[in-house]
């Protein structure tokens, strides 16, 4: 994993927005908020272009906010 300062602040923004969708799926017990939620918080561990964790964590908010 890539420590710049770029990556640390996807993974910190993608993992409150994760936590975010996550509970609100919980709560409203939809599945697809959970994956999308869960995912968002875990990805920007295995994802080394601080990109490519843009795009991927942008496309999966966008999922898990249309399915709540």
């Amino acid at each position: 994993m890539d420590f710049s300062a770029g990556s640390l602040f996807a993974g910190f923004v993608f993992g409150v927005f994760g936590f975010y969708i996550f509970n609100l799926g919980r709560k409203r017990t939809n599945a697809v908020p959970i994956v999308c939620g869960l995912a968002l918080m875990l990805f920007p561990y295995f994802v080394e272009n601080v990109w490519v964790t843009w795009i991927i964590g942008s496309i999966l908010m966008v999922i898990g906010i249309k399915a709540l």
